[in-house]
């Protein structure tokens, strides 16, 4: 079993970062992928960015790319994900997510999910 909890989630004005961070404690995370979803009100979950065990591996969505990174830190067990030049549009609860399979994209390879963290950008 692995435990997930985001933090770092709130209210930024369109073109502000934020970082979110996943800390996991249980199962050590480097046994595991892990990703950070969104879903925005009435939207199916989608994936934002995905990163191997090692970190060595990652995978972002279209949407995302050259505004967001993501990162982690398997010695303390925490995942990062940067987000830079925010738009309304990534307004959404952000969850983080563990997977035995790297670079998976669909929620349904996720077996360990956090309780999500909300990020609202104001135009």
């Amino acid at each position: 079993q692995v435990q997930l909890v985001e933090s770092g989630g709130g209210l930024v004005q369109a073109g502000g970062s934020l970082r979110l961070s996943c800390a996991a404690s249980g199962r050590p995370s480097s046994n595991y992928a892990m990703g950070w979803f969104r879903q925005a009100p009435g939207k199916e979950r989608d994936i934002v960015a995905t990163i191997s065990p090692s970190g060595s591996t990652i995978r972002y969505a279209d949407s995302v790319k050259g505004r967001f990174i993501i990162s982690r830190d398997n010695p303390k067990n925490t995942m990062y994900l940067q987000m830079n030049r925010l738009t309304p549009e990534d307004t959404a609860v952000y969850y983080c997510a563990a997977a035995r399979t790297i670079l998976a994209t669909v929620p349904s390879a996720y077996a360990y999910w956090g309780q999500g963290t909300q990020v609202t950008v104001s135009s």
